[in-house]
Order: C-alpha cells, then structure tokens, then sequence
C-alpha cells in the first residue's frame, strides 16, 4: 500500500509531465532548419535552408552546450534581399533568442548567418540551432 506522502509525490510528477507535454505542444508551426558548431574563439557559419522548406513568418535561435556571443545575423531571402538581425549579444547554454518576425509576410528563407564566438571558456563546443515558424 502506497503512502500518503508517495501518492502525493506521484501525483505531482504525474502532473508536471502532463503539463511540460502541453508546453511543447503549445508551439505549433515551429521547423527545424539546420544548426552549427561554434568551433573557434570567433567564427561564422552559414545555415542553408532550401525553398522546398516552404515559407516563414519568424525565427528563433537556441543555443545548447555551452554559451554564446553573437556579433551579428543575417537573414537571406529566397528574394535575394537581406536582413540584419539585432539580437542580444550573450545566449547562455539552455536559452534562446526571443521569436524574431521577419518583415512582410510569409518569406521563404535561402540561408542564415551568424558572426559569434564562444562567450565562456567551457570544453564543449557550442551548437547553435535554427527553428522558423510557418
């Protein structure tokens, strides 16, 4: 027979799952569309994204392992145009940029890049992943 407190602690657990499942469910529309490693103190890198990806209304930047400096991005466009992206120059290992809309409408996106560096001084390389949103 379960005790009150482990029924209580079993619950919650239960609860808590459920509601981290909602949480990424509640993020409709968002693709994945390429990462990079930051190899170098400073580096740039280019993500390509093909047309057969569709078009976009936003992008966020995630960064994992280990925290990053960015100089500048630029967006490039199916179009031909550009766009410079100003972001906040520190992401730590976990975070993310903000959601960053992209001007008019839907757009299809042929590549980004990224000027960044390594912002700490950790064994692991930084990777940097690219998500749109439709």
């Amino acid at each position: 027979m379960m005790t009150r407190t482990r029924a209580t602690s079993t619950i919650g657990i239960l609860f808590l799952m459920a509601s981290c499942g909602q949480l990424l469910r509640a993020q409709p529309g968002w693709v994945y569309l390429g990462e990079a490693n930051v190899d170098g103190a400073v580096d740039h890198d280019r993500i390509v994204v093909t047309g057969a990806r569709g078009q976009f209304t936003a992008i966020q930047i995630r960064v994992e392992k280990a925290a990053v400096e960015f100089e500048h991005v630029v967006v490039h466009f199916g179009n031909g145009s550009s766009d410079p992206i100003s972001i906040r120059s520190r992401i730590p290992a976990g975070g993310q940029t903000r959601v960053i809309d992209l001007p008019g409408n839907r757009r299809i996106i042929e590549s980004v890049e990224f000027w960044y560096a390594r912002a700490s001084r950790s064994p692991q390389r930084p990777k940097v992943r690219l998500f749109g949103r439709r």
